[in-house]
């Protein structure tokens, strides 16, 4: 039983693939509490990676860009120039239609 951490999608791949071989056959103890683990580390990694929607549209943007490592000035060529790209995250100017078509 060598069971690891779900570290990205193909380890998590592999993890439905475990469970699904372990689904078909009579399980030994061992097998079983092999099972429960790898269920459990598959639907806390599938919790994390499930994506909420949000009605906030910054936090929206603010929630990708963590994801994506991105900083404010990866949005210059979306948004506009720095300076506004700030006042868009700071709430002080809304996002305009074509702002939200780049993005």
């Amino acid at each position: 039983m060598a069971i690891k951490p779900i570290r990205n999608e193909h380890d998590y791949e592999q993890t439905l693939a475990r469970i699904g071989q372990l689904a078909d056959i009579k399980l030994t103890q061992e097998q079983q509490d092999e099972l429960d683990v790898l269920i459990v580390l598959a639907q806390s990694w599938d919790s994390q990676q499930s994506r909420q929607p949000v009605d906030d549209p910054i936090a929206a943007i603010e929630a990708c860009m963590a994801r994506q490592g991105l900083s404010n000035q990866d949005l210059v060529p979306y948004i506009g120039h720095s300076g506004r790209v700030s006042e868009i995250l700071n709430y002080k100017r809304s996002l305009t239609l074509a702002m939200i078509r780049k993005l």
